[in-house]
């Protein structure tokens, strides 16, 4: 499935002359000046014991107010883009391959009837929550934390009992354990072809699994050991199926990992450090110090970001000041002689194409993305189906956008000006979109995105339950009640 992303952006931009430094600076704090000298790398020794007992110690009390809050949005965005993404075709020819072999019906797959074993489950409902790109993103490590933990916490809490809370803390905690495990290894690990929300996402599956099931020190070091023995996911895989195979298969590997941990199959006690462990095979950077500094203290889960619009996140300047324009001006589309775009180069080296013909084409399209945004008022993925793209008052549109690459313009900006026919002129600057980490998606956007995923897949009354369910998980005595709710009657 060819969807231009946070990933793609930023191996183009390694390819400028724009230093990885800079470019992470320019989309986590562009306000915080000279980036400060690196930290030294902790020394390579017991990390994976120290990241076993941090886990293993570490309680839903610890966590501080604003983590849980992240947490339990990170948790609405993903039961939201699960059931959006259940009808699609990859999920559906996922169903019919497994369901031969699928084991006892002990789990729930988002947006559909069917139910499988919790290791199949995990992988579709993983599967699901990513197919269309939508998903939340880490954006220091390129990793879609939920997908791989909370496709595998939430089967396995239909299988044994599970509160709200031990399901947020675990959440938190496999999202963490992911996050800071890639950011040891990025961008290197990333930049020779691994997928890295598979290779670093399988352990966070692993490490969440693992806190439900009470692992003791040893058995979750021996479950990171394992979870280390199954990266998944190569760069090559994107534009297709498989892309989406990624999350999906980290989540049931992580379970896989967790499962034979709990029953004392056995692992090295050093396999994310030792000099043939995971670290050092898969990458030429390796910075400990990103796993254990400050545990406890630094949550990379408070960094997670959504996706307001279903296209790669070059255009997301744009897309937002053509909504916030169409909207203050009431405009419409006959009223619009031209639209002019300064952009980085960036934006036409992905996203060029200026007549797409499918839906999955219009994600590559700047010309399209902002007609179809001026026209509907969104960027959804309606936005970028293959009847938005083909809608002839889009279509024309589109002709009258202009971007130009313009000298210091930065990847996450834009400056749009409207001209209308009748000679006024409309200006916008974006200098951090909406859905970034300087300005979040609002807990209400997040249903907006939320119910226009479920639509035609759940009724309204239910989806509304399902959204209160996951804002209330820490009261629920039981979290596979969001599962339970979630499927297709």
């Amino acid at each position: 499935m060819p969807i231009t992303d946070r990933r793609t952006l930023l191996q183009a931009a390694a390819a400028l002359p724009l230093t990885a430094a800079a470019t992470s600076i320019a989309f986590a704090d562009d306000s915080a000046g000279a980036p400060a000298a690196p930290a030294k790398p902790a020394p390579a020794k017991d990390v994976t014991r120290r990241l076993a007992h941090y886990i293993v110690t570490a309680s839903y009390d610890d966590l501080p107010p604003n983590v849980r809050k992240e947490g339990v949005r990170t948790l609405l965005n993903w039961v939201g883009v699960a059931i959006g993404g259940s009808r699609h075709q990859t999920v559906d020819i996922a169903v019919s391959a497994l369901s031969p072999f699928s084991g006892p019906a002990q789990a729930s797959l988002f947006g559909r009837r069917e139910r499988f074993d919790i290791m199949n489950a995990a992988f579709i409902n993983g599967v699901s929550s990513h197919i269309f790109d939508y998903d939340d993103t880490h954006l220091k490590t390129i990793i879609h934390p939920a997908g791989p933990v909370a496709s595998a916490i939430l089967a396995l809490s239909e299988m044994q009992p599970v509160s709200g809370k031990e399901f947020l803390n675990a959440l938190v905690l496999g999202v963490e354990t992911e996050c800071r495990i890639g950011n040891c290894v990025y961008p290197n690990h990333y930049d020779v072809g691994w997928h890295i929300t598979g290779t670093a996402g399988v352990f966070g599956s692993a490490a969440a699994v693992g806190k439900l099931l009470k692992l003791n020190e040893q058995q979750m070091m021996w479950a990171l050991g394992l979870a280390a023995s199954q990266p998944v996911g190569l760069r090559e895989s994107f534009g297709s199926m498989n892309k989406s195979f990624n999350p999906g298969r980290a989540a049931s590997n992580g379970i896989f990992a967790a499962m034979l941990a709990s029953k004392n199959f056995t692992s090295s006690d050093s396999m994310i450090e030792a000099k043939r462990g995971w670290a050092n095979t898969v990458s030429t950077k390796q910075d400990y110090n990103e796993i254990l500094g400050d545990l406890g203290k630094r949550y990379e889960a408070a960094l997670n970001t959504y996706k307001p619009f279903a296209c790669g996140i070059v255009m997301h300047p744009a897309i937002d000041a053509a909504i916030q324009l169409r909207n203050e001006n009431k405009l419409s589309a006959d009223q619009i002689e031209r639209v002019d775009l300064k952009v980085h180069p960036l934006v036409l080296e992905l996203t060029g194409k200026k007549t797409p013909h499918q839906g999955l084409e219009g994600k590559f399209s700047i010309y399209h993305a902002v007609a179809v945004a001026l026209v509907e008022g969104a960027g959804g993925e309606k936005q970028f189906s293959d009847r938005a793209v083909t809608d002839p008052v889009v279509v024309a549109l589109r002709s009258k956008v202009n971007p130009v690459i313009t000298p210091g313009i930065r990847p996450e900006q834009v400056d749009m000006t409207i001209v209308l026919k009748d000679g006024r002129e409309l200006h916008r600057s974006i200098e951090h979109a909406v859905g970034s980490v300087e300005v979040p998606m609002t807990d209400q956007q997040l249903e907006t995105k939320f119910s226009d995923l479920a639509e035609g897949i759940l009724p309204a009354a239910t989806v509304r339950r399902v959204m209160d369910a996951c804002w209330s998980i820490e009261s629920l005595p039981s979290a596979a009640e969001i599962a339970k709710m979630s499927v297709s009657a």
